[in-house]
């Protein structure tokens, strides 16, 4: 299978006739996918303005022939405008929380969308049915939706590099709307962690009003997939390193350089996101409480960035004058107590100074992910420095035992320097071995892996919208009405009926409700069931004084219509496994404050309406898959509510309770039934000719037709009920 691996910047360096590759984490995350299964492609812009028309086309043919890299050639204005422009001074901030920094003008934008559909037309040149295409960060975000509106056929995911932030930041783009749009091209979108890809659905049901169903957003005909990929580092490179003799040497050389001193180390590129001015306030902090300065040493490497940007200059010279007032500040005959670098390092070198570091100071402000806290941790073999990590980085995720400490609290910072140079090696040994175990194991090959076979296997979410045209049915119902047909009507309670409230106790049927079913039930020639999760008091208590039948508790127990009996459709069922399933969802329910467990006859029930939404929701997940893990048999089941995760027997159903019903039945003309979540899928999916089926609101599902909301169902049946 082809891989077109789409990125602002092709993986090569182009000075006059020469073309070196390059060997970033990127391409090495590509090189580890299985050369038998995966061959690649690669297109961008080579990174050099080529004026002459003659010598791009060498440069093209030499880079497709050699390299297999297809360029997209773009001019100095091109350049300025959608990348040091719409990219780096519109989006980029505000994707940083940093929405101050946010400049922006109508002619960027202009850029920004003619380039993005040059990268897509160059794709669809060169892409053919059967290839993945896999676009890469914010530079892009216009080509999954420019390339899937004209080969539909293509599977195309989007991976962002950077933080997703909530919707009042976001909004702060002008363009905001057209980005999402953009990437809900792709098939699959992926991101560093949970709490961006949860940020991400909410600001897409915000601005387009599309309800995200927890990892896929359905837009019309066309489903995206969200996953969680933290990317790693290119763990056999650092590892083969740290085995040569050229980094050994290195590392005596340094430790001879730097005198021995204790070395806290800052890796970063120069930018304003990485909070190199806060940490600079906690050393001027720590330095200040000092008795004295001579046995240790900062050293700041700052990569210079997009110095074409003007808020970059204007940080680098800032930077440089803090660095100087504070050696003035605090230094001695014997030591300089910051050693700034504006520069790159060499790979080597740079290992080197990870290795003798005592402790790793990686405080941005925010950061997709942060790969120098990974770096440092991976050159730890030997050693045991301390990673004092910003918990606002997406590695802090991960890199749990790392020191985590909030970057705009400097004098915190300082006693967290303090605190770590202190630690015993025992300590940081134990912290270290941690978490070098999960980079090495979790590296830069098994990211790109994780999602190349998701979106290769994501087919399956691809899921058509149920139709919309409810005209058809409304004809089966005005028929049963007029000729007087036996209809059987199942209809779920909670989303269905009745809309769902924050606190499900509140969800006793409205003026509106009860009069809906008084019409309802005059009505001899339906006979109606209410199919529900509620137990038989909350439905006796509700619907009981109608001639309706009552299914509680997803299926386990059935009260017939018009008898006041209620029978076990669970008979000789054991629930010996509810108590273990409720130890686990009592420490969710400790660990997610505003959730509450209910235990049914037949099941129990962890809630979590009333939690933090996007908490709640990333909980909500992992417990599912946790429970999923552990009830891996022909006995339990797991369910997906709205709002809540239910573990049942697996014999127990609305599915099956309706399929009994109508078996019991003498005869029938027509029957119908509805419902709003996971838990009524078991009810479309019945294969039984007569049987029609209603999904209430949005989500994939099987059921054939679909309605709005719980008051256009009432509407639907009130042909019935008039």
């Amino acid at each position: 299978m082809n891989i077109i691996n789409v990125s602002n910047r092709l993986p090569i360096t182009i000075k006059g006739e020469d073309i070196t590759p390059s060997s970033g984490g990127l391409v090495a995350a590509l090189e580890g996918l299985p050369k038998d299964q995966y061959s690649t492609k690669w297109i961008g812009w080579p990174g050099s303005t080529i004026s002459d028309t003659a010598h791009e086309r060498d440069i093209e043919k030499k880079l497709v022939d050699e390299l297999g890299c297809i360029p997209v050639f773009l001019s100095e204005a091109e350049i300025a405008a959608y990348y040091e422009g719409f990219s780096n001074s519109t989006i980029w901030p505000v994707l940083h929380y940093l929405a101050d920094y946010l400049r922006y003008e109508p002619s960027w934008w202009e850029n920004y969308l003619s380039v993005n559909q040059r990268f897509a037309d160059t794709v669809l040149k060169h892409a053919k049915e059967g290839d993945l295409v896999w676009v890469h960060d914010y530079q892009l975000m216009l080509v999954p939706s420019l390339i899937k509106s004209a080969a539909p056929e293509l599977r195309v995911g989007f991976f962002l590099h950077t933080p997703f932030p909530v919707y009042e930041v976001f909004r702060c783009n002008p363009k905001s709307k057209h980005l999402i749009v953009g990437m809900l091209g792709a098939d699959q979108i992926g991101f560093h962690t949970v709490n961006y890809l949860r940020q991400f659905a909410n600001v897409t049901q915000r601005t387009l009003g599309l309800e995200p169903e927890l990892t896929r957003i359905r837009n019309e005909e066309h489903t995206s997939a969200l996953g969680v990929y933290p990317i790693g580092i290119n763990a056999p490179k650092f590892e083969a390193t740290l085995d040569s003799s050229e980094f050994k040497n290195r590392v005596q050389e340094l430790r001879a350089v730097h005198d021995n001193k204790r070395i806290i180390l800052s890796v970063e590129r120069m930018d304003y996101t990485k909070g190199i001015l806060h940490r600079l306030d906690a050393v001027d902090y720590f330095l200040s409480r000092l008795q004295s300065t001579d046995d240790l040493r900062f050293v700041f490497v700052s990569v210079p960035s997009r110095e074409g940007v003007e808020e970059y200059r204007v940080l680098t010279e800032e930077v440089e004058a803090r660095v100087g007032r504070l050696n003035g500040k605090y230094s001695t005959l014997r030591n300089n107590p910051i050693h700034f670098i504006h520069g790159s390092v060499d790979f080597t070198d740079l290992c080197a100074m990870y290795a003798i570091a005592d402790i790793g100071l990686v405080t941005p402000l925010i950061d997709g992910m942060n790969l120098v806290a990974k770096e440092f941790i991976a050159c730890q073999r030997e050693n045991e420095g301390m990673l004092v990590l910003s918990e606002f980085a997406g590695a802090a995720e991960e890199l749990w035992q790392a020191l985590l400490v909030n970057p705009y609290d400097s004098a915190s910072l300082a006693e967290t320097l303090k605190s770590a140079l202190a630690m015993t090696q025992q300590e940081r040994s134990a912290r270290n071995r941690e978490m070098r175990e999960r980079v090495m194991k979790y590296d830069a090959r098994h990211w790109a892996r994780s999602f190349v076979e998701d979106l290769q296997s994501g087919s399956q979410f691809a899921v058509a919208s149920p139709q919309n045209a409810l005209g058809e049915i409304r004809e089966r119902l005005l028929e049963v009405y007029s000729q007087k047909k036996h209809a059987a009507i199942f209809l779920d309670y909670d989303g269905t009926l009745r809309e769902i409230e924050r606190e499900p106790k509140l969800a006793s049927p409205t003026p509106e409700l009860t009069a809906f079913f008084k019409r309802l039930s005059r009505q001899e020639q339906c006979e109606v069931t209410v199919v529900s999760g509620r137990s038989m008091e909350d439905l006796e208590q509700w619907v009981g004084g109608y001639p309706f039948g009552l299914v509680a508790e997803h299926g386990a127990r059935w009260r017939p219509a018009k008898a006041g009996q209620w029978e076990d459709l669970d008979e000789g069922l054991e629930y010996a496994w509810k108590q273990d399933i409720l130890r686990i969802l009592r420490l969710y329910q400790e660990a997610t404050p505003g959730t509450f467990i209910e235990e049914k006859r037949s099941s129990v029930v962890w809630h979590f309406r009333t939690a933090n939404e996007d908490f709640g929701e990333w909980k909500a997940y992992r417990l599912a898959e946790e429970l999923a893990a552990l009830t891996a048999n022909d006995l339990i089941r797991v369910r997906r509510g709205k709002k809540i995760v239910e573990v049942c027997a697996a014999q127990v159903s609305k599915g099956a309770a309706v399929a009994k019903i109508l078996a019991g039945m003498k005869s029938y003309d027509f029957a119908l039934c509805a419902g709003d979540d996971q838990t009524d899928e078991t009810m479309f999916q019945l294969s039984i000719p007569k049987l029609w089926s209603i999904k209430v609101g949005s989500g994939s599902s099987s059921a054939k037709f679909r309605v709005a909301n719980p008051a256009a169902l009432r509407q639907l049946l009130d042909l019935l009920a008039q």
